[in-house]
């Protein structure tokens, strides 16, 4: 096995968005909104309802956009990449405590 290279293990893209996504859908943020706006469609004023076959489901919209691919970078970039160091909890802890 001499001379053969160790393929680094790569997180595929698809899971990443997945994850960023879920944290969004959880968030406080979304939630407020949703709160906020009686979880009624700003534009056509339909209410959210689950009702078996009048169902109407609303959904928070970026005014902005979501840059994906550069959010999938950062997280590449600040977390996926370059050495890791295992620790244990207290060391790692102490890793991150001020000086």
């Amino acid at each position: 096995m001499e001379g053969e290279e160790i393929k680094k293990p790569i997180t595929p893209t698809s899971q990443i968005r997945s994850a960023l996504r879920r944290v969004f859908l959880r968030s406080r943020e979304r939630a407020a909104a949703l709160k906020r706006e009686g979880y009624t469609c700003e534009r056509c004023h339909a209410k959210q309802s689950r009702a078996k076959g009048r169902e109407v489901y609303v959904e928070a919209h970026h005014d902005c956009g979501i840059d994906w691919d550069g959010l999938i970078e950062l997280v590449r970039e600040r977390m996926l990449s370059g050495p890791l160091t295992i620790l244990c909890k207290e060391c790692h802890d102490a890793e991150h405590e001020e000086p």
